[in-house]
């Protein structure tokens, strides 16, 4: 078992990850009923695509000897009314480590090889940006 999601009440719920014991707890948005006083289940996909990027692009850099310490993605989920579901994801990723181009479109490539990207539906549209400091 990877997890146990528990309904609160209020449109929200406790999602506690069995290994580590971590809890995340999520509501509904406030254009869909609910208090949007915690990420959305939505909000979390979209946020799982970044921390799944960035979390390969760091393996790929260890392999490289690269840091990548302070690299932040900036996230933006927009959804579809009909049927109600993730139109596109944008991430903007600000990212540290390296100034040598062949390192940097290794690791661009890394990202886009995430195990979430290649399971998200193929009409979600992904909009990934890479600025490098």
């Amino acid at each position: 078992m990877t997890s146990k999601v528990s309904y609160l009440g209020d449109l929200r719920t406790s999602s506690i990850h069995i290994q580590s014991g971590t809890e995340i707890i999520s509501d509904a948005p406030v254009d869909n009923k609910g208090k949007g006083e915690a990420f959305s289940p939505t909000d979390l996909v979209a946020n799982a695509l970044a921390s799944c990027m960035i979390t390969i692009m760091g393996i790929k850099a260890a392999d490289l000897a690269i840091d990548m310490k302070g690299t932040v993605a900036e996230v933006t989920k927009v959804m579809n009314a009909d049927p109600r579901r993730i139109g596109s994801i944008k991430i903007d990723f600000s990212l540290v480590g390296t100034s040598d181009q062949k390192q940097r479109t290794l690791l661009e490539r890394a990202a886009m090889t995430c195990p979430v990207f290649l399971s998200l539906h193929p009409e979600i549209e992904k909009d990934i940006t890479f600025s490098w400091n």
